[in-house]
């Protein structure tokens, strides 16, 4: 007989609701009858109903609270939690549907984020956390779907929008696969505080934690140098010692990147690429990077066909068709000049002018 452990994450059959146990394997489809509500349909003719609700990242125990209220009266307790932060009510009973999305709106709990919307934004820490971002997170993320509010709610986009924030270009947000990302960037290298470099950090480690070899000893002071030329300000160094800090209030900032996608559909996965190099981190609202996703998003809902996602458009009607539609100039630094990813290596996500 096994031995129950409390290793590992439990068995998730043992989570699953009941509607779904007796189902397994069995579904024969699913639709979507409104905005944010998905219909599953097995063979048994039994039916689950999936309400989707946008939330925020990071959750009081209030609202968990107030989340498992409602889960316990009209889902029997079922619900998830999906990779994008939003909350999936799991409905057995189509009778609770309607009394669930009137409690949901009159408790100003938005539903939608499926079909050809704009779903939740994926974000990593940002500034309530991490120790090395370029720009906030929660706080970008929340300025911009503010002004995308709309596209949640509706289904009249081309296709799928997903967007996502990376706060430096460490990327743990997986924002190099994404119609549209937003990513912070350092434009210093490190302020090296030799004392501190001296008296805590293991030298050899920080010197392996450099992905393009632009730190090395410096054997007088009993510390490290950094090549300016080689450094691309990642930040991984700081990671390993306190002594090298990247962040910089001045030329920290917030780069766009377009045309990335997971999905196998048509052209399969593709790499995000860059379009706009630079801008300003501006708090509260940061101003500029909502207008330029709001323009982005909007100049591709107007020309893209139907269930065309951002960078199937783009590469059909051509990069220079796309920078003119869109009245984002094309800087240097969008140019590719990696030189140890040629084409024939297919390494490459940036495009070729």
């Amino acid at each position: 007989m096994a031995t129950r452990t409390d290793f590992g994450p439990p068995d998730y059959r043992e989570m699953l609701p009941p509607v779904i146990k007796a189902n397994y394997g069995k579904w024969l489809y699913h639709e979507r009858p409104q905005p944010g509500v998905l219909k599953h349909v097995a063979e048994s003719g039994d039916a689950l109903y999936t309400v989707r609700v946008g939330s925020e990242r990071l959750l009081s125990t209030d609202k968990v609270r107030e989340l498992c209220d409602l889960a316990e009266k009209y889902c029997g307790g079922y619900l998830r939690f999906t990779s994008r932060h939003n909350i999936e009510f799991l409905v057995s009973d189509a009778n609770l549907l309607a009394p669930l999305l009137g409690e949901l709106k009159a408790r100003g709990l938005p539903v939608g984020g499926t079909g050809h919307s704009i779903t939740n934004i994926v974000h990593t820490q940002g500034w309530v956390h991490c120790h090395t971002p370029a720009t906030d997170a929660s706080g970008v993320v929340k300025a911009v779907m503010d002004e995308l509010f709309d596209y949640f709610g509706t289904m009249d986009l081309p296709a799928y929008c997903r967007i996502s924030l990376a706060c430096c270009l460490n990327m743990c947000g997986a924002v190099h696969c994404s119609d549209i990302a937003i990513l912070g960037i350092h434009r210093k290298p490190p302020q090296i505080n030799h004392d501190i470099v001296k008296a805590k950090c293991e030298i050899p480690n920080v010197i392996a934690a450099c992905p393009t070899g632009a730190i090395r000893p410096d054997p007088a002071r009993k510390s490290l140098t950094v090549n300016e030329d080689r450094c691309m300000y990642c930040g991984n160094c700081y990671t390993m010692c306190p002594g090298m800090p990247v962040a910089d209030s001045a030329g920290d900032g917030v780069s766009i990147w377009v045309g990335g996608k997971v999905s196998n559909t048509r052209g399969g996965p593709a790499f995000s690429r860059l379009v706009i190099p630079y801008l300003p981190n501006t708090p509260p609202r940061w101003p500029e990077t909502v207008a330029a996703v709001k323009n982005i998003v909007e100049v591709w809902a107007k020309h893209a066909r139907k269930h065309e996602r951002m960078g199937e458009w783009i590469e059909r009607i051509g990069w220079e068709r796309f920078f003119e539609l869109s009245g984002i100039p094309f800087a240097e630094q969008l140019i590719d000049d990696f030189t140890t990813a040629p084409e024939t290596y297919r390494t490459t996500a940036a495009f070729k002018w």
